[in-house]
């Protein structure tokens, strides 16, 4: 399922070499990025590919989308924000949908790193949950109802429960598994943190079923071989100075690890 058809960054540049996303995107200014069923936005630090994924959440409203940090010195965020621009699927017949579901999700590796993290200190459990909560929507007045309540504890002792029982990776695929429901549009950055191979394509074999089966769309940062591997996926490169897609095996993170194993080659045998 394809709901989100295309995002076209803001064409406008400025003169201040340093402003924020400007700086990020100026040598792909205008360019439109063209999504299918599951896309990826590869590149190493400071790509572009979790400021991306920020903009298209705030520019569509999805849950997760996080503030700009320096809004309040100046407005080129609000501005940069204002001049992209999307467009949705509309042709319903073939199976593809012309509105943004309304659980749809940006979930960030910090997210992931901050659940696991209540799990496993007591001391923050209720805060994260009740932190959680707000995510989803639960006004002030919800939230002081459920401090006291035993749905709360419930969840709590859960809590407890997993972080006896599962590592770190068990936790984060419970988690993905919780969140990632049929019929939606996923962000994710950097999905892989915690993961040991072996999970990651785990995940990425999950993931390519929810794309395939259940009507999910999803946008992907990631830099990691297994998950590039093993998704059906379009792959931008955000590290070349021209947009455009490569094959998994082009990419430079990718041909380092074969580099790396081919030199120890004699090592496995």
């Amino acid at each position: 399922m394809i709901y989100l058809k295309s995002f076209k960054l803001s064409p406008h540049t400025v003169k201040n070499p340093n402003a924020y996303p400007y700086n990020v995107f100026k040598s792909i200014a205008g360019e439109v990025f063209v999504f299918t069923n599951i896309t990826v936005l590869y590149g190493n630090n400071g790509s572009g590919k979790s400021t991306l994924l920020n903009l298209i959440a705030k520019k569509l409203n999805i849950t997760g989308a996080e503030e700009f940090t320096n809004i309040r010195e100046n407005n080129y965020p609000l501005d940069y924000i204002l001049a992209c621009s999307f467009s949705l699927e509309e042709d319903e017949s073939d199976g593809e949908s012309d509105q943004i579901p309304d659980h749809s999700l940006y979930i960030k590796s910090e997210d992931i790193l901050y659940e696991i993290k209540k799990i496993q200190q007591e001391e923050v459990l209720k805060e994260g949950y009740l932190y959680q909560q707000s995510k989803l929507g639960y006004t002030k007045e919800q939230i002081e109802k459920l401090k006291h309540s035993s749905q709360m504890y419930k969840q709590i002792e859960a809590m407890k429960f997993a972080n006896e029982k599962y590592s770190n990776g068990e936790t984060s695929i419970q988690i993905f598994d919780e969140y990632l429901v049929p019929n939606g549009l996923y962000l994710l950055d950097e999905p892989e943190t915690s993961l040991s191979p072996t999970n990651q394509v785990q995940l990425a074999e999950e993931i390519n079923k929810l794309a395939r089966f259940f009507n999910c769309q999803f946008i992907i940062a990631t830099h990691s071989p297994f998950m590039l591997g093993t998704l059906d996926a379009k792959i931008y490169n955000l590290d070349a100075p021209l947009l455009r897609t490569y094959r998994w095996t082009e990419l430079e993170n990718v041909r380092f690890f074969y580099n790396f194993f081919k030199e120890r080659r004699n090592e496995f045998e």
